[in-house]
């Protein structure tokens, strides 16, 4: 059985991962906001081009990323059935006009207004999923957490994101571990069997799974607590890194793209960039 990486850390020298943790949640917030608040066609193609030079900047591979690039393509095909079946004219009353490609059942007609509607749609995301995988690829946790308490996170909040992050590959790695054990056993995990074998049999994975992952939370915790973790209001930061020039640029360029992105998407007083009318919508 592969073993597959799911948000955990990956080392790579590259200019992505020497900027400070501060930087990059400063920039990654930023982007986010940008990319949420926009309809804008024009913004959001330029937003994609760009998250694409990020993406070859950090030497992130998709394949180390794949795992939850599918799972986000997945609930994103989903998101737009559902946006489609439960409101199939709402491009329609969104961009003013009405221009029928054809007809499907009843109510439900393609028009080029709603496929309008669902690339923004779908382009929003896709803007914002593959940065914050980066982020999360790119940072290491501790200084994840230090990076979210010099914004004024409690640290209390700011370590325990860290310890999840920790934790995701640990328990990844435990469940490899504890899956190899079992089908040494002869415990079929494949596809050969039916499903509901298959899902019995994933029992005797999950069960030690969670075992482990008990007692390995009741030891952090029982450290923490020993070294009166949470007694005072501040803490200091091992991995905590001074602001460079290289970050203060990156912090400087996510100011300057959200600003950007706030004039040109609200120049016309709308969020919605509609190429169906002459004038402005």
């Amino acid at each position: 059985m592969a073993r597959i990486a799911i948000l955990s850390y990956i080392k790579r020298e590259s200019f992505v991962h020497e900027l400070t943790g501060r930087a990059k949640l400063v920039f990654f917030l930023a982007w986010s906001v940008a990319s949420m608040v926009t309809y804008d066609t024009r913004v959001l193609v330029c937003m994609l081009l760009f998250s694409f030079v990020i993406f070859k900047v950090s030497r992130i591979r998709v394949k180390d990323i794949s795992f939850v690039l599918g799972l986000a393509a997945v609930f994103l095909l989903m998101n737009n059935l559902f946006v489609y079946l439960f409101s199939p004219e709402y491009g329609v009353g969104l961009y003013q006009s009405r221009t029928v490609l054809f007809t499907i059942a009843g109510p439900y007609t393609v028009t080029l207004q709603q496929l309008f509607y669902h690339l923004n749609m779908t382009m929003k995301v896709v803007c914002v999923v593959p940065v914050a995988l980066l982020f999360i690829a790119c940072t290491d946790p501790s200084e994840f957490a230090s990076s979210l308490a010099s914004i004024g996170v409690s640290y209390r909040i700011g370590y325990s994101v860290s310890l999840a992050l920790r934790y995701i590959p640990d328990i990844q790695r435990e469940y490899h571990n504890i899956s190899q054990a079992q089908q040494a056993r002869g415990i079929d995990l494949s596809g050969k069997d039916k499903l509901f074998t298959r899902m019995k049999n994933s029992v005797a994975i999950l069960l030690p799974l969670v075992l482990s992952s008990l007692n390995r939370i009741e030891t952090v915790s029982n450290a923490m607590e020993l070294r009166g973790f949470g007694r005072n209001r501040k803490r200091t930061w091992y991995n905590l890194r001074k602001m460079q020039k290289n970050d203060w640029i990156v912090t400087a360029l996510a100011i300057a793209i959200l600003a950007v992105d706030l004039i040109v998407t609200f120049w016309d007083g709308s969020r919605y960039y509609n190429p169906f009318l002459s004038g402005p919508f």
